[in-house]
Formats: structure tokens, C-alpha cells, sequence
């Protein structure tokens, strides 16, 4: 079996994953902060190491501005529906997931204003654009790091100068590019940063957060649940500190040690050898892909500007038949279709019937690469 379907989550898993979980359930197993009893003491451990590392990831200062949430779609609702208002204004692009679109199209039905600047049918995105859309109530900026359907990689740092020149929040959809490309909230002058664990960083489902910048007014940001913190238990009201102003509820305490040490074997492996093991993948599977003749290869087409992501079709057939049959006849496991991302292949073209998309990931192969080429060209030869 050859895995390809990493955009969607990673897969194998670090072993370092699986018994930092095992271990937290067989020895710890107690709520995080909710008594003062040792197993509960050491869960609480645990969650805090976990936002330390994402804290060293990311190049942030202070790991209590981090929020944890259940994935990235948790973060950016809480990041859209918290701080914006009817009469806002909000500038996303054309290549965005659901996960951004969605809350986006929600919050435009309570009178906040959205405008969507078109990308290039490669997925590229021109800054001058962005500012070229801004307007008198505009406070937000929200965009995705790098696209889902292509790979294409979004040039936040420069969207970022804009926003700060014109004192606007930027909101980074870190979904397919944390733990592969490096970040870092200040020198790429982002103000708010969504993560899920599952995907790049190698971590469980079911984990990921949002990271507040040091320019976001805690004061005119809602949580969009209340609850239990163990905090201020002697309250009714909802506490005004981070993270327990958006952190409700029992944690995932036994994904957070997941995460944690997934985390850990990214340091361990290093981002830039990761990010250059998927490079030269990419490049060899998208020259394979574009030599077959039949085959179109959308999106940049460049690894070196896109994540290890990549959509093609072949002429004459589905997308869906193309990815049953790399299943059945070839072990090859990959998604099929719009992959929750409309916006993204009305903008390739390639809307409504989507593509194949080949996600690869760390523990991919050259070998599994050319099997795969070797795949693709035998079914477009079939329609010669």
C-alpha cells in the first residue's frame, strides 16, 4: 500500500506518537487543571509542554496566547467569529478551504462584508491586489499559507507588511504548511495563526489551536463557547485571561501528548530536511506526471513554490475512476474531487468535476513515487 493522501492527514504516525498516547492513558489519565491531585498535576504538565513547543515552533513569546482547539476549522471559526461584527469588512482569496470560506459566508449573512480577490489559475496571489480591495471598515485579512487542492504557497509574509501598514488583523489558515515550511508570527506580521496537529505536524486528529498575537484587543474578542475552565471556579462568568477565555470544556488531554511529542520529533528531524525530502519528491513526481502525454498537472508546478501537494487529471476519464482504480489495481491511496475547496477549482478550472490529488509526506519514498508515475501513465495510455 502507498499512502498519497498526507493534504488530508499524515500517515504512518512517529512511534514516538503513539506511546507518548499509550503512556498518558496507561500512567497519567487524569483531567488537566481541574484538581490538584499528581496525575492531575502531570496531565496538566503535559498540555503545558505541548504549548511550549508550539510556542518554539512558531517563534512565539508567551505559550498561554496559544488556545487549543480540536483542529485549524475550530480555530478559524473562533478567530472569524469572535472578532468580527456586522458592518466589518474582510478580505480572503479565491483558493481558500471551507474551513475559511464557510465561516466567511455565515458571518456574511449577519452583515459582515467579504471580498474574495481572485488568484491566477495556477493559484498564485498578487499582495497589490489585497490592498488594492481594502476599504474604510476593512479589519481583517484572512488567508490560507498554502493551497489544499495545488500545493501553491500564498505569500503571507508580504500580505502581512500590508496589513500592518493599514492597521488590519492578519489570520493565517496554517493548515497544510505548519510543521513543513517555518513560520514565524513576528517576522511574517501575523497577528492570528490556525494549526491543526493531524497533517504536517504528525500529531493525532482531533488536535490544533489558534494563536493570538500580541495586537489582537482580548477586549473585543468573543470565546464562541463558555464553560468550564478550571479556573476562577468560584465565577459564573467566563474568565478574560489566555487561554482559559476560549478554552472550555475537558481538553484533549491524550491528543495534546500526542502532539506534544510529534512536535518533538520535528525538531528532532528538522524542518528544513523535512521540507527538503518533499521538495525533491515533488519534483520528481511532477516531472513524471507532466512526461505522460494526457495527463495536465495543475498549479504552479514548481516545488519549490508549492508544498508537497499535487493535483493532475487525465483526459478522458473521471477523477473518481482514476482514484478507484489507483486503489484496487495499484495500492496507491489518494482523494478524489473538490477536496472541500470549490473556491480553489472554480479558480483552476477544474470545477465541478475536481481532481486527483496526490498528497505526499515525510515518509514517502522516490520509489513510491516512480510506482505511482508508472501507475498513472498506464491508465492514460488506455485512453490513447
Amino acid at each position: 500500500m502507498i499512502y498519497f493522501d498526507n493534504t488530508a492527514t499524515s500517515f504512518p504516525k512517529p512511534s514516538c506518537v503513539l506511546e507518548a498516547m499509550a503512556k498518558f492513558l496507561n500512567e497519567v489519565g487524569a483531567n488537566p487543571g481541574r484538581s490538584g491531585h499528581r496525575l492531575a498535576i502531570e496531565a496538566g504538565r503535559i498540555v503545558y509542554s505541548a504549548r511550549e513547543a508550539v510556542a518554539e515552533l512558531f517563534h512565539v513569546a508567551d505559550p498561554m496566547r496559544i488556545v487549543f482547539t480540536s483542529n485549524v476549522t475550530e480555530a478559524l471559526n473562533l478567530a472569524l467569529h469572535g472578532l468580527l461584527k456586522s458592518g466589518d469588512h474582510v478580505i480572503t482569496s479565491s483558493m481558500e478551504h471551507n474551513s475559511m470560506m464557510r465561516p466567511l459566508r455565515c458571518l456574511e449573512q449577519k452583515g459582515v462584508g467579504v471580498t474574495v480577490v481572485p488568484c491566477s489559475q495556477q493559484g498564485r496571489l498578487d499582495p497589490a491586489a489585497i490592498e488594492s480591495a481594502i476599504r474604510p471598515n476593512t479589519v481583517m485579512i484572512a488567508l490560507n499559507h498554502a493551497s489544499n487542492v495545488v500545493g501553491t504557497i500564498l505569500p503571507v509574509a508580504e500580505v502581512g507588511q500590508i496589513a500592518r501598514k493599514h492597521d488590519l488583523l492578519l489570520l493565517v489558515d496554517a493548515a497544510q504548511t505548519a510543521g513543513v515550511l517555518p513560520i514565524d508570527m513576528e517576522r511574517d506580521a501575523i497577528d492570528l495563526l490556525g494549526f491543526t496537529g493531524h497533517k504536517s505536524l504528525y500529531g493525532p486528529m482531533g488536535t490544533g489551536g489558534l494563536i493570538i498575537g500580541e495586537r489582537v484587543n482580548l477586549n473585543k474578542f468573543e470565546p464562541i463557547k463558555c464553560g468550564g475552565t478550571g479556573s476562577r471556579s468560584e465565577h459564573e462568568s467566563q474568565p478574560e485571561f489566555l487561554p482559559d477565555k476560549f478554552e472550555s470544556g475537558t481538553p484533549n488531554a491524550v491528543g495534546l501528548a500526542g502532539l506534544n511529542a510529534s512536535l518533538r520529533w520535528i525538531f528532532e528531524q528538522g524542518i528544513e530536511n523535512i521540507r527538503s525530502h518533499e521538495i525533491r519528491l515533488t519534483q520528481r513526481l511532477l516531472a513524471g506526471l507532466k512526461s505522460i502525454a494526457g495527463v495536465e498537472v495543475y498549479g504552479e508546478q514548481q516545488a519549490e513554490k508549492q508544498i508537497a501537494t499535487v493535483s493532475f487529471n487525465i483526459r478522458g476519464k473521471a477523477p473518481s475512476d482514476i482514484g478507484l482504480r489507483l486503489d484496487e489495481e495499484f495500492g496507491i491511496l489518494c482523494r478524489v474531487g473538490l477536496h472541500c475547496s470549490p473556491a480553489s477549482h472554480k479558480t483552476i478550472g477544474t470545477f465541478p468535476i475536481g481532481t486527483v490529488r496526490f498528497g505526499l509526506g515525510f515518509f514517502n519514498t522516490e520509489a513510491e513515487v516512480d510506482f505511482a508515475i508508472a501507475a498513472v501513465r498506464k491508465l492514460a495510455e488506455e485512453e490513447r
